[in-house]
């Protein structure tokens, strides 16, 4: 049939339009079977179908049945752990709303066997718990696995905590002995909280930080019993302090920079000849408990105190509110002056009530930390060494005050962080402060001012002094370090200087590495 409607044209040249007139088909199937006969020849002339495409929509024979068995091993099953198990085991992703319509066209098989039997009924510790791991795997929650195996959540808990934690030797029955975790207190920590003891007075907090700054933690409760441990076998023992009521603060911060305590404080107990006391002068930043500036001196006058106070401001800018004793160094009208020129308020603690300034509490730090390296100290460099190491170890450990904040931030200078006061142009605080001029030391030691060389020290040579001139003093001074005093006289236009007398050089931690020659001419 269809070779006789194609044989006029593909013989005689007939045109389709007219074949199809001739025989009443559509001239384009005609021009379709045509093209079909040139293409391949007899085989264009009969109709083949096509093989059937396979849709990947469609879901797998094996997951609807997967999902029937899912759902007659354990009914309370829902259907999103369904889905996952079926992805997990058959790795091909399934729906949730796949699950639920195969289970509403569908109905449930009633299992025949279990595929885990029941956690009590398994004779095999190891086998018991691997059931729970394959179901976890696969996608079952944790309250699932625990009804299907009729068990408790906890052990399924247990369970899975000891695979993640060890793998399948992890599954087999343990010990029940109890466990000693290791132990943070060895030798070497034991010997370097002896070393430490040998100065009775810091207790179990300022041992602690002592040790983490020698990279070995131990809690501050750890170092109290071994602190007891070798007093009993012989050590020091700490003099005990009597219990004291608390009291209400009136100088408590609430915020950085906020108020300062200054004060001074003077010690005999050193290892130098003279019986003469040295004094500490320092600047304490309340919030924080920050040692802002502190000073080692011969002598507690005026100057001193100024040269810390323009120290810690030159560094930290001003605080609101500066809290010192009644003592006339703090009180006198030119601290005054300064303190009003900087916006600061001065206020004094009432007589006879030395804990109302935070800096006393600083002052029993120093005094358990440092004192014992004092006494031991023959020389000023030496002295000047212990009080340096003293700031900066007590800035940088932890302090008992900041035991709440996260870490980083529990120690004085981690508090402290970046926050300044008011700040000052250093030429004003030049003025203020009455500092004539910065000059360069010589290599002999020597500074110039007006025309005179006075004498600093020859270890500071290239480094830059400050010339402090207050009344009939004037000092030489490098950071918070006196150099030399001297007593000097001015001339009638008070711009140069008529005399110098008096010159007094200080011991400082500088000397010179190159000594002196002393010559005779006998």
């Amino acid at each position: 049939m269809a070779y006789e409607l194609l044989r006029p044209i593909v013989l005689f040249g007939r045109t389709p339009g007219a074949r199809a007139a001739e025989t009443g088909v559509p001239e384009r199937t005609l021009r379709r079977k045509a093209d079909r006969f040139d293409a391949v020849g007899m085989a264009g002339l009969f109709e083949t179908t096509a093989p059937a495409t396979h849709d990947r929509r469609a879901l797998a024979p094996e997951i609807r049945q997967a999902i029937l068995d899912l759902k007659g091993a354990y009914a309370p099953l829902r259907a999103h752990e369904i889905a996952t198990s079926c992805a997990q085991r058959l790795h091909r992703p399934v729906g949730q709303h796949t699950v639920r319509r195969v289970l509403a066209g569908a109905a449930v098989p009633t299992p025949v066997t279990r595929r885990f039997p029941r956690y009590r009924d398994s004779a095999d510790p190891v086998e018991r718990r691997l059931a729970v791991v394959r179901l976890y795997l696969e996608g079952w929650h944790i309250a699932s696995i625990a009804g299907y195996l009729a068990t408790k959540r906890d052990r399924v808990y247990l369970a899975l905590r000891r695979w993640f934690a060890a793998g399948l030797p992890g599954l087999a029955d343990q010990s029940r002995a109890p466990q000693h975790h290791a132990r943070k207190v060895d030798l070497r920590a034991l010997a370097a909280i002896r070393r430490l003891q040998a100065n009775p007075e810091p207790g179990g907090f300022r041992v602690s930080a002592a040790l983490e700054q020698q990279g070995i933690f131990l809690s501050p409760r750890t170092c109290r019993r071994i602190l007891a441990l070798h007093r009993d076998l012989g050590a020091a023992r700490r003099p005990e302090a009597p219990p004291r009521a608390p009291r209400p603060h009136p100088f408590a911060a609430t915020r950085r920079h906020q108020i300062w305590s200054v004060d001074s404080r003077s010690s005999e107990d050193h290892g130098r000849p003279t019986a003469k006391p040295v004094y500490v002068i320092a600047v304490l930043e309340n919030d924080s408990r920050a040692l802002l500036a502190s000073l080692l001196t011969p002598r507690q006058d005026r100057t001193a105190y100024l040269v810390v106070l323009r120290e810690a401001i030159r560094r930290f800018g001003a605080p609101e509110l500066l809290v010192s004793d009644s003592g006339g160094v703090f009180l006198a009208k030119q601290a005054r002056a300064i303190d009003a020129a900087l916006g600061s308020e001065k206020r004094a603690i009432a007589r006879g009530r030395p804990w109302q300034n935070d800096i006393e509490a600083n002052f029993g730090t120093m005094r358990r930390m440092a004192d014992e390296h004092f006494a031991r100290a023959t020389t000023w460099p030496t002295l000047h060494a212990v009080h340096a190491r003293f700031f900066s170890e007590y800035n940088e450990q932890q302090h008992f005050a900041h035991q709440e904040r996260p870490a980083g931030r529990q120690s004085p200078t981690g508090v402290l962080g970046f926050v300044h006061g008011a700040w000052c142009d250093p030429a004003d605080l030049d003025r203020l402060f009455r500092v004539r001029a910065h000059r360069r030391v010589d290599g002999a030691g020597f500074v110039r001012d007006r025309r005179w060389r006075l004498y600093g020290e020859r270890g500071l040579a290239g480094a830059e002094a400050a010339v402090w001139v207050l009344g009939a003093t004037l000092r030489l001074a490098y950071a918070t370090e006196t150099l030399a005093q001297d007593t000097v006289a001015d001339e009638p236009d008070e711009r140069h200087l008529r005399r110098v007398t008096a010159p007094r050089p200080f011991a400082t931690p500088h000397p010179s590495p190159q000594g002196t020659v002393t010559l005779s001419f006998d």
